[in-house]
């Protein structure tokens, strides 16, 4: 599945609110769990809405039921097979809704950085020999099509194409070779830095968490369509220029081992993100350096999961 989050563009504010869903026919609709699970419910016992965060557990209730819904009214991508009288409560035109973050207010947003053994060259830093952790505010967090806002008092704004990592399970301790069982999929994301805030203040989180410097999107692949994830191109397009090139399989540490090293000692639960780091290629490397400015557009690509793209506007 491709899982997104979403809100209707017309309605009551009620039917406003923020809904869980999934791509289908192509991307040209939204599949509403939502409507669908609420139209199956007697109307003297109305449903009471799940917590968004609660749709990302695959040991939950909703979640499984959301597959059942899926694999009853999509045959594939390009086809819905339930008559149009059922799906018409239950399905959108892409054109009718605002796709937001796939997670809008993840429970934990945790990042590694130097995991791309040319980005750690680059950035003159040995590999590391475990994972550098670090994280970013969740108010942070924006979705497609939504601006970056650059801070006025920061001339050195930066991104990075990263695959982010989204947690299914509650997982505490767990074997690098178990790790995948806990991966609800994944989904691109833009780990955009102010250089200057992030050297300046001798540590990271400043600089990696101003507002919308989270960019994440448009939608979740769950692990069922995403085999292998340390076989996938990525690439940032900077106003269409291809900046970062590269594949996964470049990453120090994969997604098994990320899991397994971070749940160590913190646990992980459903609906938190790992973002796994960036290949070479980011701007404060290259000579002259390249920082974003007011008008540009940015383009992450990660094979399998679509285009998160991202305007770029002054504060």
């Amino acid at each position: 599945m491709r899982l997104v989050t979403f809100t209707l563009k017309k309605g009551i504010p009620k039917e406003r609110a923020p809904r869980f869903g999934a791509l289908i026919g192509d991307g040209k609709y939204v599949l509403d769990f939502m409507a669908a699970i609420e139209s199956e419910q007697p109307p003297a016992k109305p449903m009471a809405r799940p917590r968004l965060l609660t749709w990302f557990d695959l040991d939950g209730d909703w979640l499984p039921k959301a597959r059942q819904l899926f694999d009853s009214i999509v045959k594939d991508r390009g086809t819905i097979k339930t008559p149009r009288k059922q799906r018409m409560l239950t399905v959108h035109k892409r054109s009718e809704v605002r796709v937001l973050a796939p997670v809008l207010r993840p429970g934990k947003l945790i990042a590694i950085g130097l995991n791309y053994r040319d980005h750690a060259a680059e950035s003159n830093q040995p590999i590391p020999k475990s994972p550098v952790v670090f994280s970013k505010f969740t108010t942070a967090v924006i979705g497609p099509e939504q601006p970056v806002i650059l801070p006025p008092m920061c001339s050195q704004v930066d991104y990075e194409a990263e695959l982010a990592v989204v947690i299914g399970r509650t997982a505490k301790r767990v074997a690098p070779e178990d790790a995948m069982d806990y991966v609800l999929g994944y989904t691109n994301f833009n780990d955009v830095s102010a250089r200057d805030f992030q050297f300046s203040d001798g540590q990271w989180q400043r600089g990696k968490s101003c507002d919308t410097f989270a960019p994440m999107g448009e939608y979740i692949a769950t692990t069922d369509e995403i085999r292998d994830p340390q076989k996938l191109s990525i690439q940032l397009r900077l106003n269409g220029r291809a900046m970062q090139d590269s594949s996964t399989s470049q990453m120090v540490f994969g997604v098994p081992e990320l899991v397994s090293f971070l749940s160590e000692t913190i646990t992980l639960e459903p609906g938190d993100m790992i973002a796994t780091g960036t290949p070479p290629g980011v701007g404060f490397a290259r000579k002259p350096p390249v920082f974003l400015k007011n008008g540009d557009l940015m383009e992450v690509e990660i094979e399998g999961l679509g285009v998160l793209r991202n305007p770029v506007k002054a504060g």
